[in-house]
């Protein structure tokens, strides 16, 4: 079974790569735009995995005969190239045209689902949305028959590639993220404000929470059948902050430097981080029940590229139907959740029998 991971030299790419080695796959395909920057991967991955059938291609996602040559004899192509709104179906049409199923660890879908056939097509397979949507259902099928309300905390520390600003950005001015928003039986513009100078668990000193609603909230809010949903970006360093709030008045391009340098700033002397709270409250058999949840992730391209190979994993075994799907929706939690802890980019998985607010006694140990 050989695998095509696009965009395999960028930090994305090579822990997708790193992933699926990880989790047994042994003949990867990688390509990127740079001839040099691949020959360093393709040799710190060998390096690693001296048995696996590794070979390196230079392919620009902007030359459709290239990418279908790329994809031509993948059983599953995956796209870790971006950013992924300029890359658009173009991936997508490769897998289709060389009849691959089709993987994405972002991705915006314009192709129609009927258009798959026998093959699937499975997008938002990272971090967020990926990752985000999927533990809510995880905790939801173990621990509850109903589910009311969920509250999720979202923050990370890294460093910002320019690829991954750009998307970012991106998500804010075209609608899929709405700022202050929360679900209350139903979207709910400007439910919420924004917080400053928070003490929240796990998370290191004082920080500010962005209230928003975005796509994949939406969907598990419907799908869980939510009377109330909340969820909070957690920014734990100002400059990052101050480039957001900038970037709407400034050129996408000056906005993507400014979030890139930014990010530098804040992690200057610190350690990467990822921290996911979540809290879900309900019924279990008629019972008021109340389960938490604590995530700690090595790093955003760690965590993205360990859901986009779980993906990859799933859709390779025949574990999705046919068609085009959203990972978090399509996804078995449990199996893929198995899969993300035999790689290295989950540090921590803690599962709590009551609310996130007993976690200010317990600090110490949480993660």
């Amino acid at each position: 079974m050989l695998i095509g991971v696009l965009g395999a030299s960028g930090d994305v790419g090579l822990a997708s790569a790193r992933a699926l080695l990880s989790l047994g796959v042994n003949a990867l395909r990688l390509g990127g735009r740079d001839p040099r920057n691949g020959a360093r991967c393709l040799a710190s991955l060998q390096q690693q995995w001296p048995d696996a059938r590794l070979q390196m291609s230079v392919v620009d996602f902007n030359d459709a005969a290239a990418l279908a040559g790329f994809a031509h004899g993948c059983e599953v192509l995956l796209n870790c190239a971006g950013p992924s709104w300029r890359l658009a179906d173009r991936a997508a049409r490769a897998a289709l045209q060389t009849d691959a199923h089709y993987v994405d660890a972002a991705g915006e879908m314009t192709l129609e689902p009927h258009q798959w056939r026998n093959r699937c097509a499975v997008l938002g397979a990272g971090l967020q949305p990926g990752l985000t949507g999927l533990l809510p259902r995880w905790l939801a099928e173990q621990a509850f028959t109903q589910v009311l309300g969920l509250t999720s905390y979202f923050g990370l520390r890294d460093h910002f590639t320019a690829v991954a600003a750009d998307d970012f950005l991106q998500g804010a001015v075209n609608g899929t993220n709405e700022p202050l928003a929360a679900w209350r039986n139903g979207r709910c513009s400007r439910a919420l404000r924004r917080s400053q100078d928070v003490l929240l668990p796990c998370f290191p000193g004082q920080v500010h929470l962005l209230p928003y609603l975005n796509q994949e909230g939406e969907s598990l809010a419907w799908d869980l059948r939510l009377e109330v949903g909340q969820w909070f970006n957690v920014i734990t360093d100002g400059h990052v902050l101050k480039a957001l709030d900038l970037a709407h008045s400034l050129p996408r391009a000056e906005a993507v430097r400014r979030l890139c340098e930014a990010s530098r700033l804040d992690l200057s002397g610190q350690a990467p981080f990822v921290t996911l709270l979540l809290q879900l409250d309900g019924l279990w058999e008629g019972q008021a029940r109340i389960r938490s949840l604590v995530l700690s992730g090595a790093g955003n391209a760690a965590l993205t590229g360990a859901m986009a190979a779980a993906t990859v994993v799933s859709v390779a075994n025949g574990e999705i139907a046919a068609g085009c799907h959203y990972a978090a929706q399509a996804l078995p939690p449990a199996a893929s959740l198995e899969r993300l802890q035999r790689t290295s980019a989950i540090r921590a998985l803690n599962l709590l029998h009551g609310p996130l607010d007993h976690l200010h006694s317990v600090e110490e140990g949480c993660l």
